[in-house]
């Protein structure tokens, strides 16, 4: 089944009647996502692409609701309220694409979707996918591009760049090993749903046989999954790959959350304690689909 989406979720996208907003309305569209309204403040009655637009996420509910999820593509600055606003109207999950999205308004989205019993993804994210089924986000960039490259399948992919979650999934694709669901958790410091998060939901997903987990310098996301699996809440087999090999304390690597503090977050200390954990960590980022490929082989 995969988690978080599939063909059915209905989805609400706020800030679409801007550039970004219309052009990935498009590309989820194309791919199939139930797209069911859109909402940008002043623009009510209009459609983008056959979708009616509404100027509050109460007035589209009122209408055309309940919305399982919305994918929100307004300015960072707007990005705390547009998510308040979904989700004091009901919506269980968001997807925040934006990045530069100040830290203590991503602090109450946090703290909102709590009280509210929601998840959300992001910011700086390109979202997820459910091959064959559907996209929120930006993943594939074509609906043409994300049909070729990512296939249904049983390798659950979770990562914290955007650009190599697609990677790993076109070669994971190219190897013969389709994809259960795509995740880009984002690239902040804070962020909603996490690695470990994810990869629980993996675990408790049929469709999910295996694992692939691109990891950063920064934060402790990656010995958090290391902890879940010696607990024994995750057992599934996980093949990793760490970026930020060579940075050194102090310095940042790629994206603003992911930067070591001393020891805390450093390539060498997530290495250490996945393997201690029993996760296959490779080498090299092209080693990930050779490495899911031979394990795939002993999987029931």
């Amino acid at each position: 089944m995969g988690i978080l989406v599939n063909e059915k979720t209905r989805v609400l996208v706020q800030g679409i009647t801007g550039r970004e907003g219309r052009t990935r309305t498009k590309l989820m569209k194309d791919y199939g996502t139930n797209i069911v309204a859109g909402v940008t403040p002043g623009r009510g009655g209009e459609e983008v692409l056959g979708v009616p637009v509404f100027d509050t996420v109460e007035e589209a509910w009122e209408e055309k609701g309940p919305f399982d999820a919305s994918v929100i593509f307004v300015p960072a600055p707007l990005v705390k309220d547009a998510a308040l606003e979904a989700l004091e109207a009901g919506v269980k999950l968001l997807v925040l694409i934006p990045d530069r999205v100040p830290i203590y308004d991503v602090l109450e989205i946090v703290e909102y979707a709590r009280q509210t019993n929601a998840k959300f993804v992001g910011p700086n994210t390109l979202g997820l996918l459910a091959p064959g089924k559907a996209i929120l986000g930006m993943i594939g960039g074509r609906a043409e591009t994300a049909r070729q490259w990512f296939r249904p399948g049983f390798v659950g992919v979770c990562s914290r760049s955007g650009g190599i979650t697609s990677a790993i999934s076109y070669y994971l694709t190219q190897k013969g090993l389709g994809q259960s669901t795509i995740i880009h958790v984002g690239g902040d410091p804070v962020i909603g749903l996490s690695l470990p998060e994810v990869i629980k939901l993996f675990e408790e997903d049929e469709q999910t046989k295996l694992i692939a987990m691109f990891g950063e310098i920064g934060t402790t996301q990656e010995e958090r999954v290391a902890e879940l699996i010696e607990k024994g809440e995750v057992t599934k087999p996980i093949v990793a790959f760490i970026g930020g090999k060579a940075a050194k304390s102090g310095t940042r690597f790629s994206h603003a959350g992911a930067i070591i503090e001393g020891l805390r977050g450093s390539y060498e200390s997530k290495v250490k304690r996945l393997r201690e954990a029993g996760v296959h960590v490779v080498d090299s980022f092209m080693d990930i689909p050779e490495k899911a490929f031979e394990i795939s082989q002993n999987l029931k």
